[in-house]
């Protein structure tokens, strides 16, 4: 953005207060000015010739500036061509164009009554004109140690509008969080995309993250600013890239998984044995409910995987009678919840302000329910959730220490495990990445990797087979 030369400034806002404008209006017609000038220079528009103004109207209206604000840019030119007509402004050479960018965001534009309040765009402006003349430690207050509030809730807001998971909500605020103790909470209107560089470069270089946890970041931060911000990422060059190493996934043979499900409890047992029965991730398998079982068929559906996919599994059919079983342990305590103080099991979306008992009907029931009811204060409503994560992890990795394995075990290492052996069973890869769930084959690929390789050396033509 072009700088206003001092003397034309100081005739500009001498000529505002001898027309009686308040001083708080001041800063906005310096923005108004600034972004005229910057367009004239920008142009080639003769900035003395009031016919560059009607231009510049146009200009704004492209860029969705309301009535108020061409009219007040409007006020703020003529105040500029008035000045000339009195003689008190000399044309100069071209002014000095530092890089100072526009803010577009949606986040930070209020309009009220008939001016334009966008507050914190005309302080910038206002501020980074004073900068020269302000103490340095003055103006680092002005940029540094702003509040970060109005962003978070933007991305809250965001996150939600597209039905994202929770889990992405907590993953793109924790990357923003570190990207705003990075910046010393710069005004996040002031944000561009060499902050990020640096951040990203930071990782690596002093915090040795991987190259996954670097990438999460740029993802984060991209959606961040094209989303939140209202800026264009553009194209980040020359950033130091964390070192991708291989990864080849931890697989179980079929005698482990065996020992390790033998040492676990009712219900983690059941969990278990349908992570590598049907190959699910942990919450996949958590957020099952009733009505996902079809044992007539032998069908699993799992509803809103990942990426909010959904897919059908063949159920193994050597443990359903496990599963009818902790079904009908399930409808056992269904029934006392009803006959007790009992509101429902947390729905997710809409769904239970479409159907409001919904939430009470034993299909929509958690496949595997929490053993305690949850109090919600704001409703005064007592709710039952689904078995939670931590219990699953913390009793499976007592039953890894209890079966004495040599290999690290978590819930996903019996997803790793379910894909292998398929694989090892000579299943087509396009089966097994359709039973997985992924968008790209080569996700799948890796699994090549985890089985021992049966290729025959001596090439032979396929009609001698």
């Amino acid at each position: 953005m072009i700088q206003i030369e001092q003397p034309l400034k100081n005739n500009y806002i001498a000529l505002l207060r001898k027309n009686g404008l308040p001083e708080k209006e001041h800063s906005y017609h310096l923005k108004w000015l600034r972004y005229y000038l910057d367009f004239c220079h920008k142009y080639n528009f003769d900035r003395s010739d009031s016919n560059s103004l009607p231009r510049f109207i146009e200009k704004l209206s492209s860029r969705q500036q309301n009535e108020n604000q061409q009219q007040q840019a409007t006020n703020a030119v003529r105040f500029f061509y008035s000045l000339i007509k009195e003689g008190c402004f000399v044309e100069n050479s071209e002014p000095e164009i530092p890089e100072i960018k526009e803010h577009t965001s949606p986040y930070f534009q209020v309009e009220n009554d008939n001016r334009v309040t966008d507050d914190n765009a005309g302080n910038e402006i206002f501020n980074a004109e004073q900068a020269m003349v302000q103490p340095e430690e003055k103006v680092k207050e002005q940029i540094f140690n702003r509040s970060w509030q109005e962003v978070y809730q933007g991305l809250e807001n965001e996150i939600k509008v597209r039905h994202y998971s929770p889990k992405t909500l907590k993953s793109y605020k924790n990357w923003v969080r570190k990207l705003q103790t990075f910046t010393r909470s710069k005004d996040p209107e002031l944000l561009d995309p060499s902050d990020v560089k640096k951040f990203l470069s930071y990782l690596a270089v002093e915090q040795n993250v991987s190259a996954s946890s670097q990438n999460l970041a740029f993802n984060s931060l991209l959606f961040f600013f094209r989303h939140i911000l209202g800026k264009e990422f553009g194209k980040i060059d020359g950033v130091v890239r964390a070192k991708k190493r291989p990864y080849i996934p931890v697989v179980l043979s079929r005698n482990e998984v065996d020992s390790v499900i033998a040492n676990l409890k009712y219900p983690y047992d059941i969990v278990v044995k349908l992570l590598y029965g049907c190959g699910l991730r942990l919450f996949e398998c958590l957020n099952l409910r009733v009505n996902n079982f079809d044992f007539d068929g032998g069908i699993l559906t799992v509803h809103d995987g990942k990426g909010k996919k959904d897919r059908t599994l063949p159920l193994p059919q050597v443990i359903i009678p496990e599963l009818k079983a902790h079904m009908e342990r399930v409808a056992n305590l269904h029934k006392r919840d009803i006959d007790g103080d009992y509101d429902g099991a947390f729905m997710f979306d809409s769904l239970e302000k479409k159907f409001k008992n919904a939430g009470k009907e034993f299909i929509w029931q958690w496949f595997f329910p929490a053993k305690l009811l949850t109090y919600v204060k704001e409703t005064n409503e007592y709710r039952r959730y689904h078995l939670h994560e931590t219990h699953v992890q913390r009793n499976l990795k007592k039953a890894a220490a209890d079966a004495k394995l040599t290999k690290r075990a978590t819930s996903h290492t019996f997803r790793h495990s379910y894909a292998s052996h398929l694989l090892a069973a000579n299943y087509d890869i396009r089966t097994i990445q359709e039973l997985l769930g992924h968008s790209d084959i080569r996700t799948t690929m890796i699994y090549t990797q985890t089985v021992v390789s049966k290729t025959i050396k001596e090439p032979r033509s396929p009609l001698d087979f």
